[in-house]
């Protein structure tokens, strides 16, 4: 079971205290970093000191890092014109040597859209499929060749199709919790299905319809990596869950019934359960972004328990 660590810094975060996330996950032996891709805090936090763009993001870490894998969960499809989202993840995995995945999303939050004048068109999945298509089209394309889509929201004419990304194949996350539209656009582009704050049940049904999917569309379920992504709040006693918890303003229960919270042993039972659903790999959301404590405990105490299991 892989445990990758996953921020939201539209919740208020600089580049700096990423980034010092970032070193610490690579230090304390985590997978991966992942972040939203979002420019309007939710919720009742003030957001401060503002929103930092996720692709810029990563950029700076790809040079500041060395092992971990580095990705968004889920890039708006309604911020980036497809061409564009091509040259700037490909420029960005060249930076990181080949550590790039790219987590693409409809996008959802018409109010961020609102605030910094993004057009929030109403027909946003068949925007993403012609997405999926040019990205992962132009990043196939052999080199001397040229690239053409002609869609009912994109056009491409002779595009070079460059630059290349380092790596052959950058990894696509598709996820969501569609019960028909969802697994079909996963079967096609997808190398790893994510199933974002859901239930073990249901989770192991949506994992059931991509896998039919993936086998329909000639595939195999096996071709898919299946994750979640689960809100972290571990403490070594009951007092230290619910201080944290406190932080992030959720309650303890509510963190238990819906995501990991608890004691190690608590959490690692549940992903436990999680894994016997079907899933490979967790995205632990991490909300408190200044307690570097909280991931050494996961490090020590879950992840390790993790490890000794397999």
């Amino acid at each position: 079971m892989d445990l990758r660590i996953f921020t939201e810094p539209q919740q208020g975060a600089t580049y700096d205290t990423l980034l010092t996330v970032a070193k610490a996950t690579e230090d304390l032996g985590f997978d991966a970093f992942f972040r939203s891709d979002h420019y309007l805090r939710m919720g009742s936090v003030s957001g401060l000191p503002g929103p930092t763009d996720a692709w810029i993001t990563l950029a700076g870490l790809a040079r500041e890092t060395k092992r971990i894998r580095l990705g968004t969960l889920m890039t708006a499809g309604t911020f980036r014109l497809p061409g564009v989202l091509a040259i700037q993840v490909a420029q960005v995995d060249q930076m990181s040597g080949g550590r790039v995945e790219l987590g693409l999303g409809a996008g959802w939050f018409e109010d961020e859209h609102k605030a910094y004048g993004i057009p929030f068109p109403k027909e946003k999945f068949a925007r993403l499929e012609e997405q999926l298509a040019i990205v992962t089209g132009l990043w196939a394309t052999e080199a001397g060749e040229t690239f053409d889509f002609h869609g009912a929201h994109y056009d491409l004419t002779g595009s070079p199709a460059l630059p290349k990304p380092a790596q052959s194949k950058v990894p696509v996350l598709i996820g969501g919790h569609g019960p028909t539209r969802t697994p079909r656009l996963a079967a096609r582009y997808a190398d790893e299905f994510n199933m974002p704050f859901a239930s073990v049940e249901d989770s192991e049904r949506q994992f059931g319809r991509v896998r039919a999917a993936a086998e329909e569309a000639g595939r195999g379920a096996g071709a898919l990596t299946y994750s979640n992504a689960l809100v972290a709040c571990v403490g070594k006693d009951d007092a230290e869950v619910a201080r944290r918890a406190a932080v992030i303003g959720r309650e303890v229960d509510e963190l238990k019934a819906n995501g990991l919270a608890g004691s190690p042993a608590e959490v690692v039972e549940k992903i436990g359960r999680y894994a016997e659903a079907g899933s490979q790999r967790v995205y632990l959301q991490i909300l408190d972004l200044d307690d570097l404590d909280h991931l050494e405990l996961i490090s020590s105490q879950v992840q390790s328990q993790l490890s000794g299991a397999a």
